[in-house]
């Protein structure tokens, strides 16, 4: 599943191409079960009525979701932005989100270009580029409206934790909150309430890197240790941000091109294989219902 690096790299790929402009059209699958799974809220109908003729005004991520705040066809760029400022976290502000699922993929077309299989969602906007939505395995997710009006319908998470990069979250702040958690420390990492952004990839790269097993305990974590923790999590992230995410299986950043941090992994998908460090072999494992990857001798 794209994690807060993959999906960082598609939001910038697609920014400057997407902002201000208009949706002139849409195209959705006529399979109507498809459509049941990835368009969660509204229906698909209202999703076409509500989506065309809109302007999307900037593209975002929040945690691992893409953020497309839009405006009405009759109200004015500028307009759109000073409400979307105005309200709390642009709560009031419709917008368009996107959830990759584990192999959906945001990207722009030529019209002419044919689509990819499993294709199931096009917008042409006014600039003469489509945006296209595919999924083979229809794990991702498309919604259309407020903050609170998606979070009513339960189709977006209520409370979604900070962002651990750009400066969102201190280090003291971060220590405070896993002291406080009382859990393993992989599973606090995967808790999106916990910690937007971050799933199993980063998880075993920054527990490796800060030199703790990914089942010890939040709680149990020295001063030193929390520190590290932190600092691990920034690096990872970062550190695939610059190399444009990892391409596991079929992941594409927005030009549908693949990213190159899969050869910078030290512990993720590599159990049984010698440890780039010590040359101990790495353990495999599950724990909070993931695979975990982690060395024995270099994590305490």
């Amino acid at each position: 599943m794209p994690e807060l690096p993959e999906v960082e790299t598609v939001v910038r790929d697609l920014r400057p191409q997407l902002s201000g402009r208009r949706v002139e059209s849409l195209q959705v699958t006529r399979d109507q079960l498809v459509l049941g799974r990835l368009i969660r809220y509204p229906t698909a109908r209202q999703f076409v009525q509500r989506l065309r003729g809109r302007t999307i005004t900037s593209v975002t991520r929040r945690g691992k979701y893409i953020v497309m705040p839009l405006q009405d066809a009759a109200q004015g760029h500028a307009a759109a932005r000073r409400h979307e400022a105005a309200s709390p976290n642009g709560a009031g502000a419709e917008r368009l989100i996107v959830h990759l699922g584990m192999t959906g993929h945001l990207r722009l077309w030529e019209p002419e270009e044919a689509p990819v299989k499993h294709t199931h969602v096009r917008l042409l906007l006014d600039s003469g580029l489509e945006l296209r939505y595919d999924d083979q395995r229809q794990f991702g997710r498309l919604l259309l409206g407020t903050q609170p009006e998606i979070i009513a319908a339960r189709a977006f998470p209520a409370r979604l934790g900070p962002e651990p990069i750009h400066g969102d979250l201190t280090v003291d702040e971060f220590e405070r909150l896993i002291h406080a958690r009382r859990r393993p420390v992989k599973s606090a990492l995967l808790d999106q309430s916990f910690l937007a952004g971050v799933g199993n990839i980063y998880a075993d790269e920054a527990c490796f890197r800060a030199g703790i097993r990914p089942s010890r305990w939040t709680h149990q974590l020295t001063l030193r240790e929390r520190r590290s923790l932190y600092a691990a999590i920034q690096d990872v992230l970062e550190n695939s941000i610059a190399a444009r995410g990892s391409s596991i299986i079929d992941y594409v950043d927005g030009f549908g091109l693949r990213g190159g941090n899969q050869e910078k992994l030290l512990v993720y998908g590599r159990s049984g294989e010698p440890c780039l460090r010590c040359g101990t072999p790495l353990q495999g494992t599950r724990l909070a219902g993931r695979g975990t990857v982690y060395c024995r001798k270099c994590q305490r």
